[in-house]
């Protein structure tokens, strides 16, 4: 069995002149990571390792949430793939994961996350929001073989306000 923990980056800001990249979060993002990963908090999710897009939007969310999970920096690491919108290379990048890893968090970017959880999830799902969580199943002894999985959870901020 696998699960995949999905965070969509919080809310960035377009107040700065930076390159895409290099968007930092806003107030609301801040806000809104913070209160759903101290939410998630109460799920037992045992994470084996953090996989980020290395975009500064998706380096802080995944920092907030390392952060309020106490999960080990050791087990974090940034992915230039990641910084990924079509979701070519999110999928990529799940399937080389070792065989150890039952428990994946990961920090990326839409469109990609909402395509992965509508084709790999069995629940539809508009949009991810900016700062959304969800958790899928597989009944997969390795991430090569990444099939149709159960959605078991959903979080959203605006669930929480």
């Amino acid at each position: 069995m696998k699960r995949i923990v999905l965070v969509r980056h919080a809310k960035s800001s377009w107040k700065h002149n930076v390159i895409d990249h290099e968007r930092p979060l806003n107030n609301r993002g801040f806000k809104d990571a913070n209160l759903v990963s101290a939410n998630l908090k109460e799920s037992p999710l045992n994470i084996d390792l953090v996989l980020s897009s290395d975009a500064m939007r998706a380096k802080t969310t995944a920092d907030i949430f390392i952060s309020n999970l106490n999960i080990n920096t050791g087990i974090v690491h940034l992915n230039h793939a990641l910084y990924d919108f079509s979701g070519t290379n999110l999928i990529e990048v799940i399937k080389a994961c070792d065989h150890s890893v039952n428990t994946l968090m990961l920090f990326g970017h839409n469109h990609a996350i909402t395509a992965f959880v509508n084709t790999y999830g069995d629940r539809y799902i508009d949009n991810v929001p900016t700062s959304g969580v969800v958790v899928i199943d597989f009944d997969i002894e390795a991430w090569e073989n990444l099939n149709k999985g159960t959605t078991i959870q959903t979080l959203f901020p605006r669930d929480l306000k």
